[in-house]
Parts: C-alpha cells; sequence; structure tokens
C-alpha cells in the first residue's frame, strides 16, 4: 500500500499549482494533507471517485487535514476527543482491518515558542491518544509535525537550536514518542542519510539551496518496521513550501 503526506499549505493555492496531476501521477492509496485552509465543497476537485475526509478548523481560512482513499475505512475519527484540542481542525483517524491512520498537523511553537506550553501538552495527549490505538492495532500516523527531531533533520541546527521546531523540548518529545514504541520510517531505512529536507523557507533562496529541515514524516508502530518497502522524500515534488513524503507498506 502506497501512503503520501503533504502539507500543501493552503489546497485551493496547490490546485493552482499542479496538485492534481501529481496525484493522478501517484494514485496512492492515501493521501493525507496538512494545512488545506479550506473547508470540503470550497473547491472543485477530481479524485477519480475517491472518498474524502475533511478536518476544518473553526477559524476559516487557517490550519485544516484530510484524507483522500479509495478505501472505505470500518470507522472515522476528528480529532483526539479533547475540546482543549479539537478545534484547529488538526487530526483526523481512519481505523482499517489492520490499522489505524491518523493524519496530523501539529501545532506550530511560533516566534520565541509563545505556544510552547501548549504545543508540549498536544505532545503528550498525542501520544497517549496513539498509544491508545496501538494496543488495538498497528498504526500509522504521518502529517507534518513541525520538529526536526535531530541535527541531521536541518541543514542549519547550530543556528537553529532553541527555535521553533528545533526547540529541546519539542525534539525530546519526539525523542518520547519513538520510546513508546513508534518508529521514523525514513530513519528505519537511511538512518545517516543528510541533506534531505521536506520544508525550506521562502525566503533566502532556501529550496535552490537545500537550505531546509525535515519536519514530514510517517511514524509507524514498531512491529510495522519490517513491513517498510519504501520511504521517501519526493523533493523535487512543486505546489507548497513543503514537500509530499512517501511511505509504502507491505500490507
Amino acid at each position: 500500500m502506497k501512503f503520501i503526506s503533504w502539507n500543501v499549505n493552503g489546497l485551493r493555492a496547490c490546485l493552482k499549482k499542479g496538485f492534481l496531476d501529481f496525484y493522478r501521477l501517484q494514485r496512492p492509496d492515501f493521501l493525507c494533507l496538512q494545512e488545506t485552509k479550506m473547508e470540503r465543497g470550497q473547491a472543485e476537485l477530481d479524485l477519480g471517485g475517491c472518498l474524502e475526509f475533511w478536518n476544518s478548523a473553526d477559524k476559516k481560512g487557517y490550519s485544516g487535514t484530510a484524507v483522500f482513499t479509495p478505501h472505505a475505512p470500518l470507522d472515522t475519527a476528528l480529532g483526539m476527543d479533547s475540546d482543549k484540542h479539537d478545534h484547529e481542525g488538526r487530526l483526523i483517524t481512519l481505523e482499517y482491518e489492520g490499522f489505524y491512520l491518523v493524519c496530523c498537523y501539529t501545532p506550530n511553537a511560533q516566534d520565541g515558542l509563545k505556544r510552547l506550553d501548549y504545543r508540549l501538552e498536544w505532545e503528550d495527549d498525542l501520544r497517549a491518544y496513539l498509544l491508545s490505538l496501538d494496543r488495538t492495532k498497528p498504526v500509522i500516523y504521518c502529517g507534518d509535525l513541525n520538529v526536526a527531531h535531530q541535527e541531521i533533520d536541518l541543514k542549519n541546527p547550530k543556528s537553529n537550536r532553541g527555535n521553533p521546531g528545533f526547540s529541546d523540548q519539542e525534539r525530546a518529545k519526539m525523542t518520547e514518542l519513538l520510546a513508546s514504541g513508534f518508529a521514523d520510517s525514513f530513519r528505519v531505512l537511511y538512518p545517516n542519510r543528510e541533506g534531505a529536507y521536506s520544508w525550506w523557507s521562502y525566503r533566502f533562496h532556501a529550496r535552490q539551496n537545500n537550505a531546509g529541515w525535515r519536519i514530514d514524516y510517517f511514524i509507524v508502530s514498531d512491529r510495522l518496521k519490517d513491513k517498510i518497502i519504501r520511504a521517501e522524500i519526493l523533493s523535487d515534488v512543486e505546489g507548497s513550501d513543503h514537500c509530499p513524503v512517501l511511505l509504502e507498506l507491505d500490507l
């Protein structure tokens, strides 16, 4: 099965930059989107009859997630059943016979780490949520997780230490998640690969210079590690300041 995750940074804008061509070329089993910035029906989407699952923020034009798939789930959930966390459209869970798929757009800690306390609460509650799912069946957790976990995951770790997405606290939460029974699929296959990034600032010609960050992930339950066939960063795909990431599993 082929899974793709992409922060499109506004789906309506991305539709004007080749989104449908990319979708038709790849034909994934699951396409998980973050930062859709829209509600269902606000743009015309020809997805060949795929099912569409949307979680839009209360605030118009902000955040939001979506999953497109031809595979009908056994059950669906929007958010994590928490009033504290469920107003920004950040989480979609689809249940299937052999796994849960969780599409996530993690809150940014923001400049000056002014939202760091909330971000850390989110991380703790999200980890508890994933572990509750994992007790039933394996989890495939993907999205823009807004953290570069290791120094190898961004171009300039020394100058960025302590910045949003590379604070010690955020990195420690990713370490804690992985230690609780999950694996970073890309690092399972490529533990030492450098220069592999999924987001680049629009400033300073960052993408041309590959001065980026790897903040988009597929995290899987440890018992799925031996099912990983491919884990790729599709860095040649434009249309957003993020590129898509791909996971193929033998399921």
